[in-house]
């Protein structure tokens, strides 16, 4: 499966969706995006995906990086390829929100410290060095 996932930061956070997978009593975040259709680019999926999750259009989108993401989630193995870029939100309204429903997959995106990202406190999928690109 293809996914496109996006870094927004505001104020040393991070906006991820929080998740919680219950074979592993874990609670988990991932970078706010979804699923590339098929035939659909990367970039194009990525601003449709932010549209529909978040209700605003991205600005300075910068392609970043491409990660394997090889999983189990509720005893289920995935295999991902995740297509990292990192833009910024035209509705500034959503920096100032604390959490934000999202109805896809049940998946409430809220702002994460990227300081306890990097420290590994917080759990980031897909699984990547974020010090890296953040």
């Amino acid at each position: 499966m293809i996914k496109t996932l996006c870094i927004i930061e505001k104020d040393g956070k991070l906006l991820a969706c929080k998740g919680y997978d219950s074979v592993k009593k874990e609670t988990y975040f991932r970078l706010v995006g979804g699923t590339v259709n098929f035939g659909e680019g990367t970039e194009k999926a990525l601003r449709r995906e932010i549209k529909e999750e978040l209700d605003s259009e991205i600005e300075n989108l910068q392609f970043l990086t491409v990660v394997e993401n090889i999983f189990t989630y509720e005893r289920e193995a995935g295999h991902e390829i995740c297509f990292i870029y990192k833009g910024d939100l035209s509705n500034k309204e959503v920096y100032k929100k604390n959490y934000i429903p999202i109805d896809v997959d049940d998946f409430p995106a809220e702002w994460v410290p990227i300081s306890e990202i990097l420290s590994g406190k917080i759990k980031l999928y897909p699984a990547f060095d974020y010090k890296k690109i953040l």
